[in-house]
């Protein structure tokens, strides 16, 4: 067994075997230099955004994890996520930190012209300010061939090994620190896909007409053959005091809060024996979490994932720096994160995981419980079904398990509570299986 040495150390295995409220009352009861150590070494569990002083290349700036993941063309997937027997890239304890520098797929896409330095240049952002990464994957990467049309968009880290996970645990993902690694972002819009896409066959989606459509359909360039000539629409979204700024009509200006979170989080879920396997496409969400899009995630949340393979094989991509509810263009404000994990196998009966986690993903907050419902849960296998009514229906079944297993509630009386008392939330209308979410207060349940 490794004997610990730095404060970083100490820190990961104390926070590993007492749970980090414990280990901050430990450490402000100490005071003093050794008390002063622990806690500083320790990122703020929840924090107003902070943009960096500078641009957050690969190994530059803090680094808040044990163990440290970049994203290099030789080790992510581009579109795909890992299979059951994927090679993992990076191996760790149970409860110990990662931080993984992860990349948007925003100005490095073929639509884009695959260059992420012409695509932000022509957008005032400075050579200096281009992460080397995405750099060097959008000119590098090789590993599969790449299908703009058929492959998903995100850069996919991973797999990461957690020793000891097997599969019927659960692997407890938790949000230490995110990030922005660069002061702008991408919201793009892209014909076919979206709230308001236009069908395969050509007509408007029930309820709107072909007027209606997002994109314009007289913009729809994709009988060229072209992702530059597809007519897609890419709104560059520079950062300004922490908040995301947009062009206004009557306003000059429209701006919001940074709300960074990961899009992708997941574990392997399939087996397939090709990278490009349709079932590992990184689109749709599964039960093995992936393109799960909440935008409640952020630092100091939790997502609790049912592993299906050795290890858990732990992969993320899709950084965000904002998204509202329905990601309703089919992006968010897409940015890249250095995203910090804590990564933990809870067993079956131990009490460290809700029991609805072991076998369907869900999420919690400081503030709530987060019950998921998926309209398909198995993914791009045997069709796919995008109805938010299933969704919905599956998000309240969970609900009721969890009020009823794990706050020993009566069902009924739980279905009543949830009908007064918790909203559910449309997580996102664009990953070919939607989502919907419940939020559970906990302050309801206080004694």
């Amino acid at each position: 067994m490794k004997v610990p040495t730095s404060p970083g150390d100490v820190r990961d295995a104390l926070i590993a075997r007492f749970g980090r409220r414990s280990f901050l009352r430990v450490a402000a009861a100490l005071g003093g230099g050794a008390g002063a150590t622990l806690l500083a070494s320790v990122p703020p569990a929840s924090a107003s955004v902070t943009m960096p002083r500078e641009t957050l290349h690969p190994r530059k700036g803090p680094i808040h994890g044990r163990h440290y993941l970049p994203s290099t063309p030789d080790q992510v997937r581009w579109g795909y996520v890992p299979s059951l027997s994927s090679e993992p890239v990076l191996r760790m304890r149970s409860g110990e930190t990662v931080t993984v520098d992860s990349v948007s797929h925003e100005g490095i896409l073929e639509d884009q012209g695959r260059d992420p330095v012409a695509y932000f240049g022509g957008h005032g952002v400075r050579r200096a300010d281009v992460l080397q990464d995405a750099v060097a994957i959008a000119r590098d990467y090789s590993r599969t061939s790449r299908n703009f049309d058929l492959d998903g968009p995100h850069v996919v880290t991973g797999p990461i090994h957690v020793a000891g996970a097997r599969p019927g645990d659960v692997l407890k993902v938790e949000m230490i620190s995110l990030l922005p690694r660069v002061p702008y972002g991408v919201v793009s819009s892209r014909h076919g896909k979206g709230a308001l896409a236009r069908q395969a066959g050509g007509g408007a989606p029930d309820g709107i007409t072909l007027e209606e459509v997002m994109p314009p359909v007289a913009t729809d360039g994709r009988p060229t053959g072209d992702p530059m000539k597809y007519g897609n629409v890419s709104v560059f979204t520079p950062v300004r005091r922490g908040r995301g700024v947009l062009k206004g009509g009557r306003s000059k200006e429209v701006t919001f809060p940074l709300n960074p979170f990961m899009g992708v989080m997941g574990v392997a879920f399939a087996a397939a024996d090709r990278m490009t396997d349709p079932l590992l496409n990184s689109i749709p969400p599964t039960l093995g979490g992936g393109n799960i899009d909440i935008h409640h995630l952020g630092a100091g949340a939790t997502f609790y994932l049912p592993v299906f393979a050795e290890g858990a094989l732990f992969y993320t991509g899709d950084p965000h720096h904002a998204m509202g509810g329905g990601e309703v263009a089919l992006t968010a404000m897409e940015g890249s994160l250095r995203a910090t994990f804590r990564l933990t196998v809870c067993k079956p009966g131990s009490g460290d995981a809700p029991s609805v986690a072991y076998h369907y993903p869900f999420a919690e907050t400081r503030d709530a419980w987060l019950p998921i419902g998926l309209s398909d849960p198995d993914g791009s296998g045997n069709g796919q079904v995008n109805d938010l009514d299933v969704a919905m229906r599956r998000a309240v079944v969970n609900a009721l398990d969890f009020l009823e297993r794990d706050q020993g509630m009566e069902r009924a009386v739980a279905y009543a509570y949830l009908s007064a008392a918790t909203n559910f939330e449309v997580s996102q209308v664009v990953d070919r299986t939607t989502g919907v979410h419940g939020v559970i207060l906990k302050e309801h349940f206080r004694e």
